[in-house]
């Protein structure tokens, strides 16, 4: 069976961040279906690009969440991620399921802390969006990419093809990554 993964769009959200991962993971072969957050499919990027979610949340809600979830950033974005009641039954049904939680630039901060999965584990995030973390300031690393068990984060845009690479790479390992990596000219 193959793998899957969800990402979550909410109005707002980074661009790069999101469209990132879902070129990669899907170049090997995993599925990734895209969830608008919000009561429309159509969701609107940080900068006016509009993508075509292919399902809405309430899909997801009392369904299986496959392999786990990514939540791009974009300060906006991240903060509509947070705020959402369904995202927080997701994050949670992830973590007790052990699934894959990625996530990055404020998306770790913004969404993650308040749920207190970062407590413990070593994490990252847009540069100064740490601050604010309580006690998961104590785990956070200036790393551009840290995994640390079922838990991926990055810090933005520009980190966007390394995030997405772990994510291959933690799902169907290193010779995968290297593959697709080479094959986008990034190795």
């Amino acid at each position: 069976m193959g793998k899957k993964m969800f990402l979550l769009l909410a109005d707002g959200f980074e661009e790069v961040e999101a469209l990132t991962p879902v070129d990669y993971l899907r170049r090997a072969e995993i599925d990734v279906a895209t969830v608008s957050i919000s009561g429309s499919l159509t969701v609107t990027g940080a900068h006016n690009v509009q993508v075509t979610a292919d399902m809405p949340i309430r899909n997801l809600i009392g369904e299986g969440l496959g392999d786990g979830i990514i939540l791009p950033g974009g300060l906006l974005g991240a903060k509509n991620i947070a705020a959402s009641a369904d995202v927080s039954l997701l994050i949670k049904k992830a973590r007790q399921e052990s699934l894959l939680i990625c996530a990055i630039c404020a998306s770790p901060a913004v969404a993650l802390v308040p749920t207190g999965i970062l407590d413990n584990a070593a994490w990252t995030c847009y540069p100064g969006a740490e601050k604010d973390a309580g006690k998961a300031k104590e785990t956070w690393r200036e790393d551009r990419v840290v995994a640390d068990g079922n838990i991926i984060t990055s810090r933005a845009a520009g980190t966007a093809a390394e995030w997405s690479f772990k994510i291959i790479e933690k799902l169907l390992g290193a010779e995968t990554r290297s593959r697709i990596a080479k094959s986008v000219l990034l190795e």
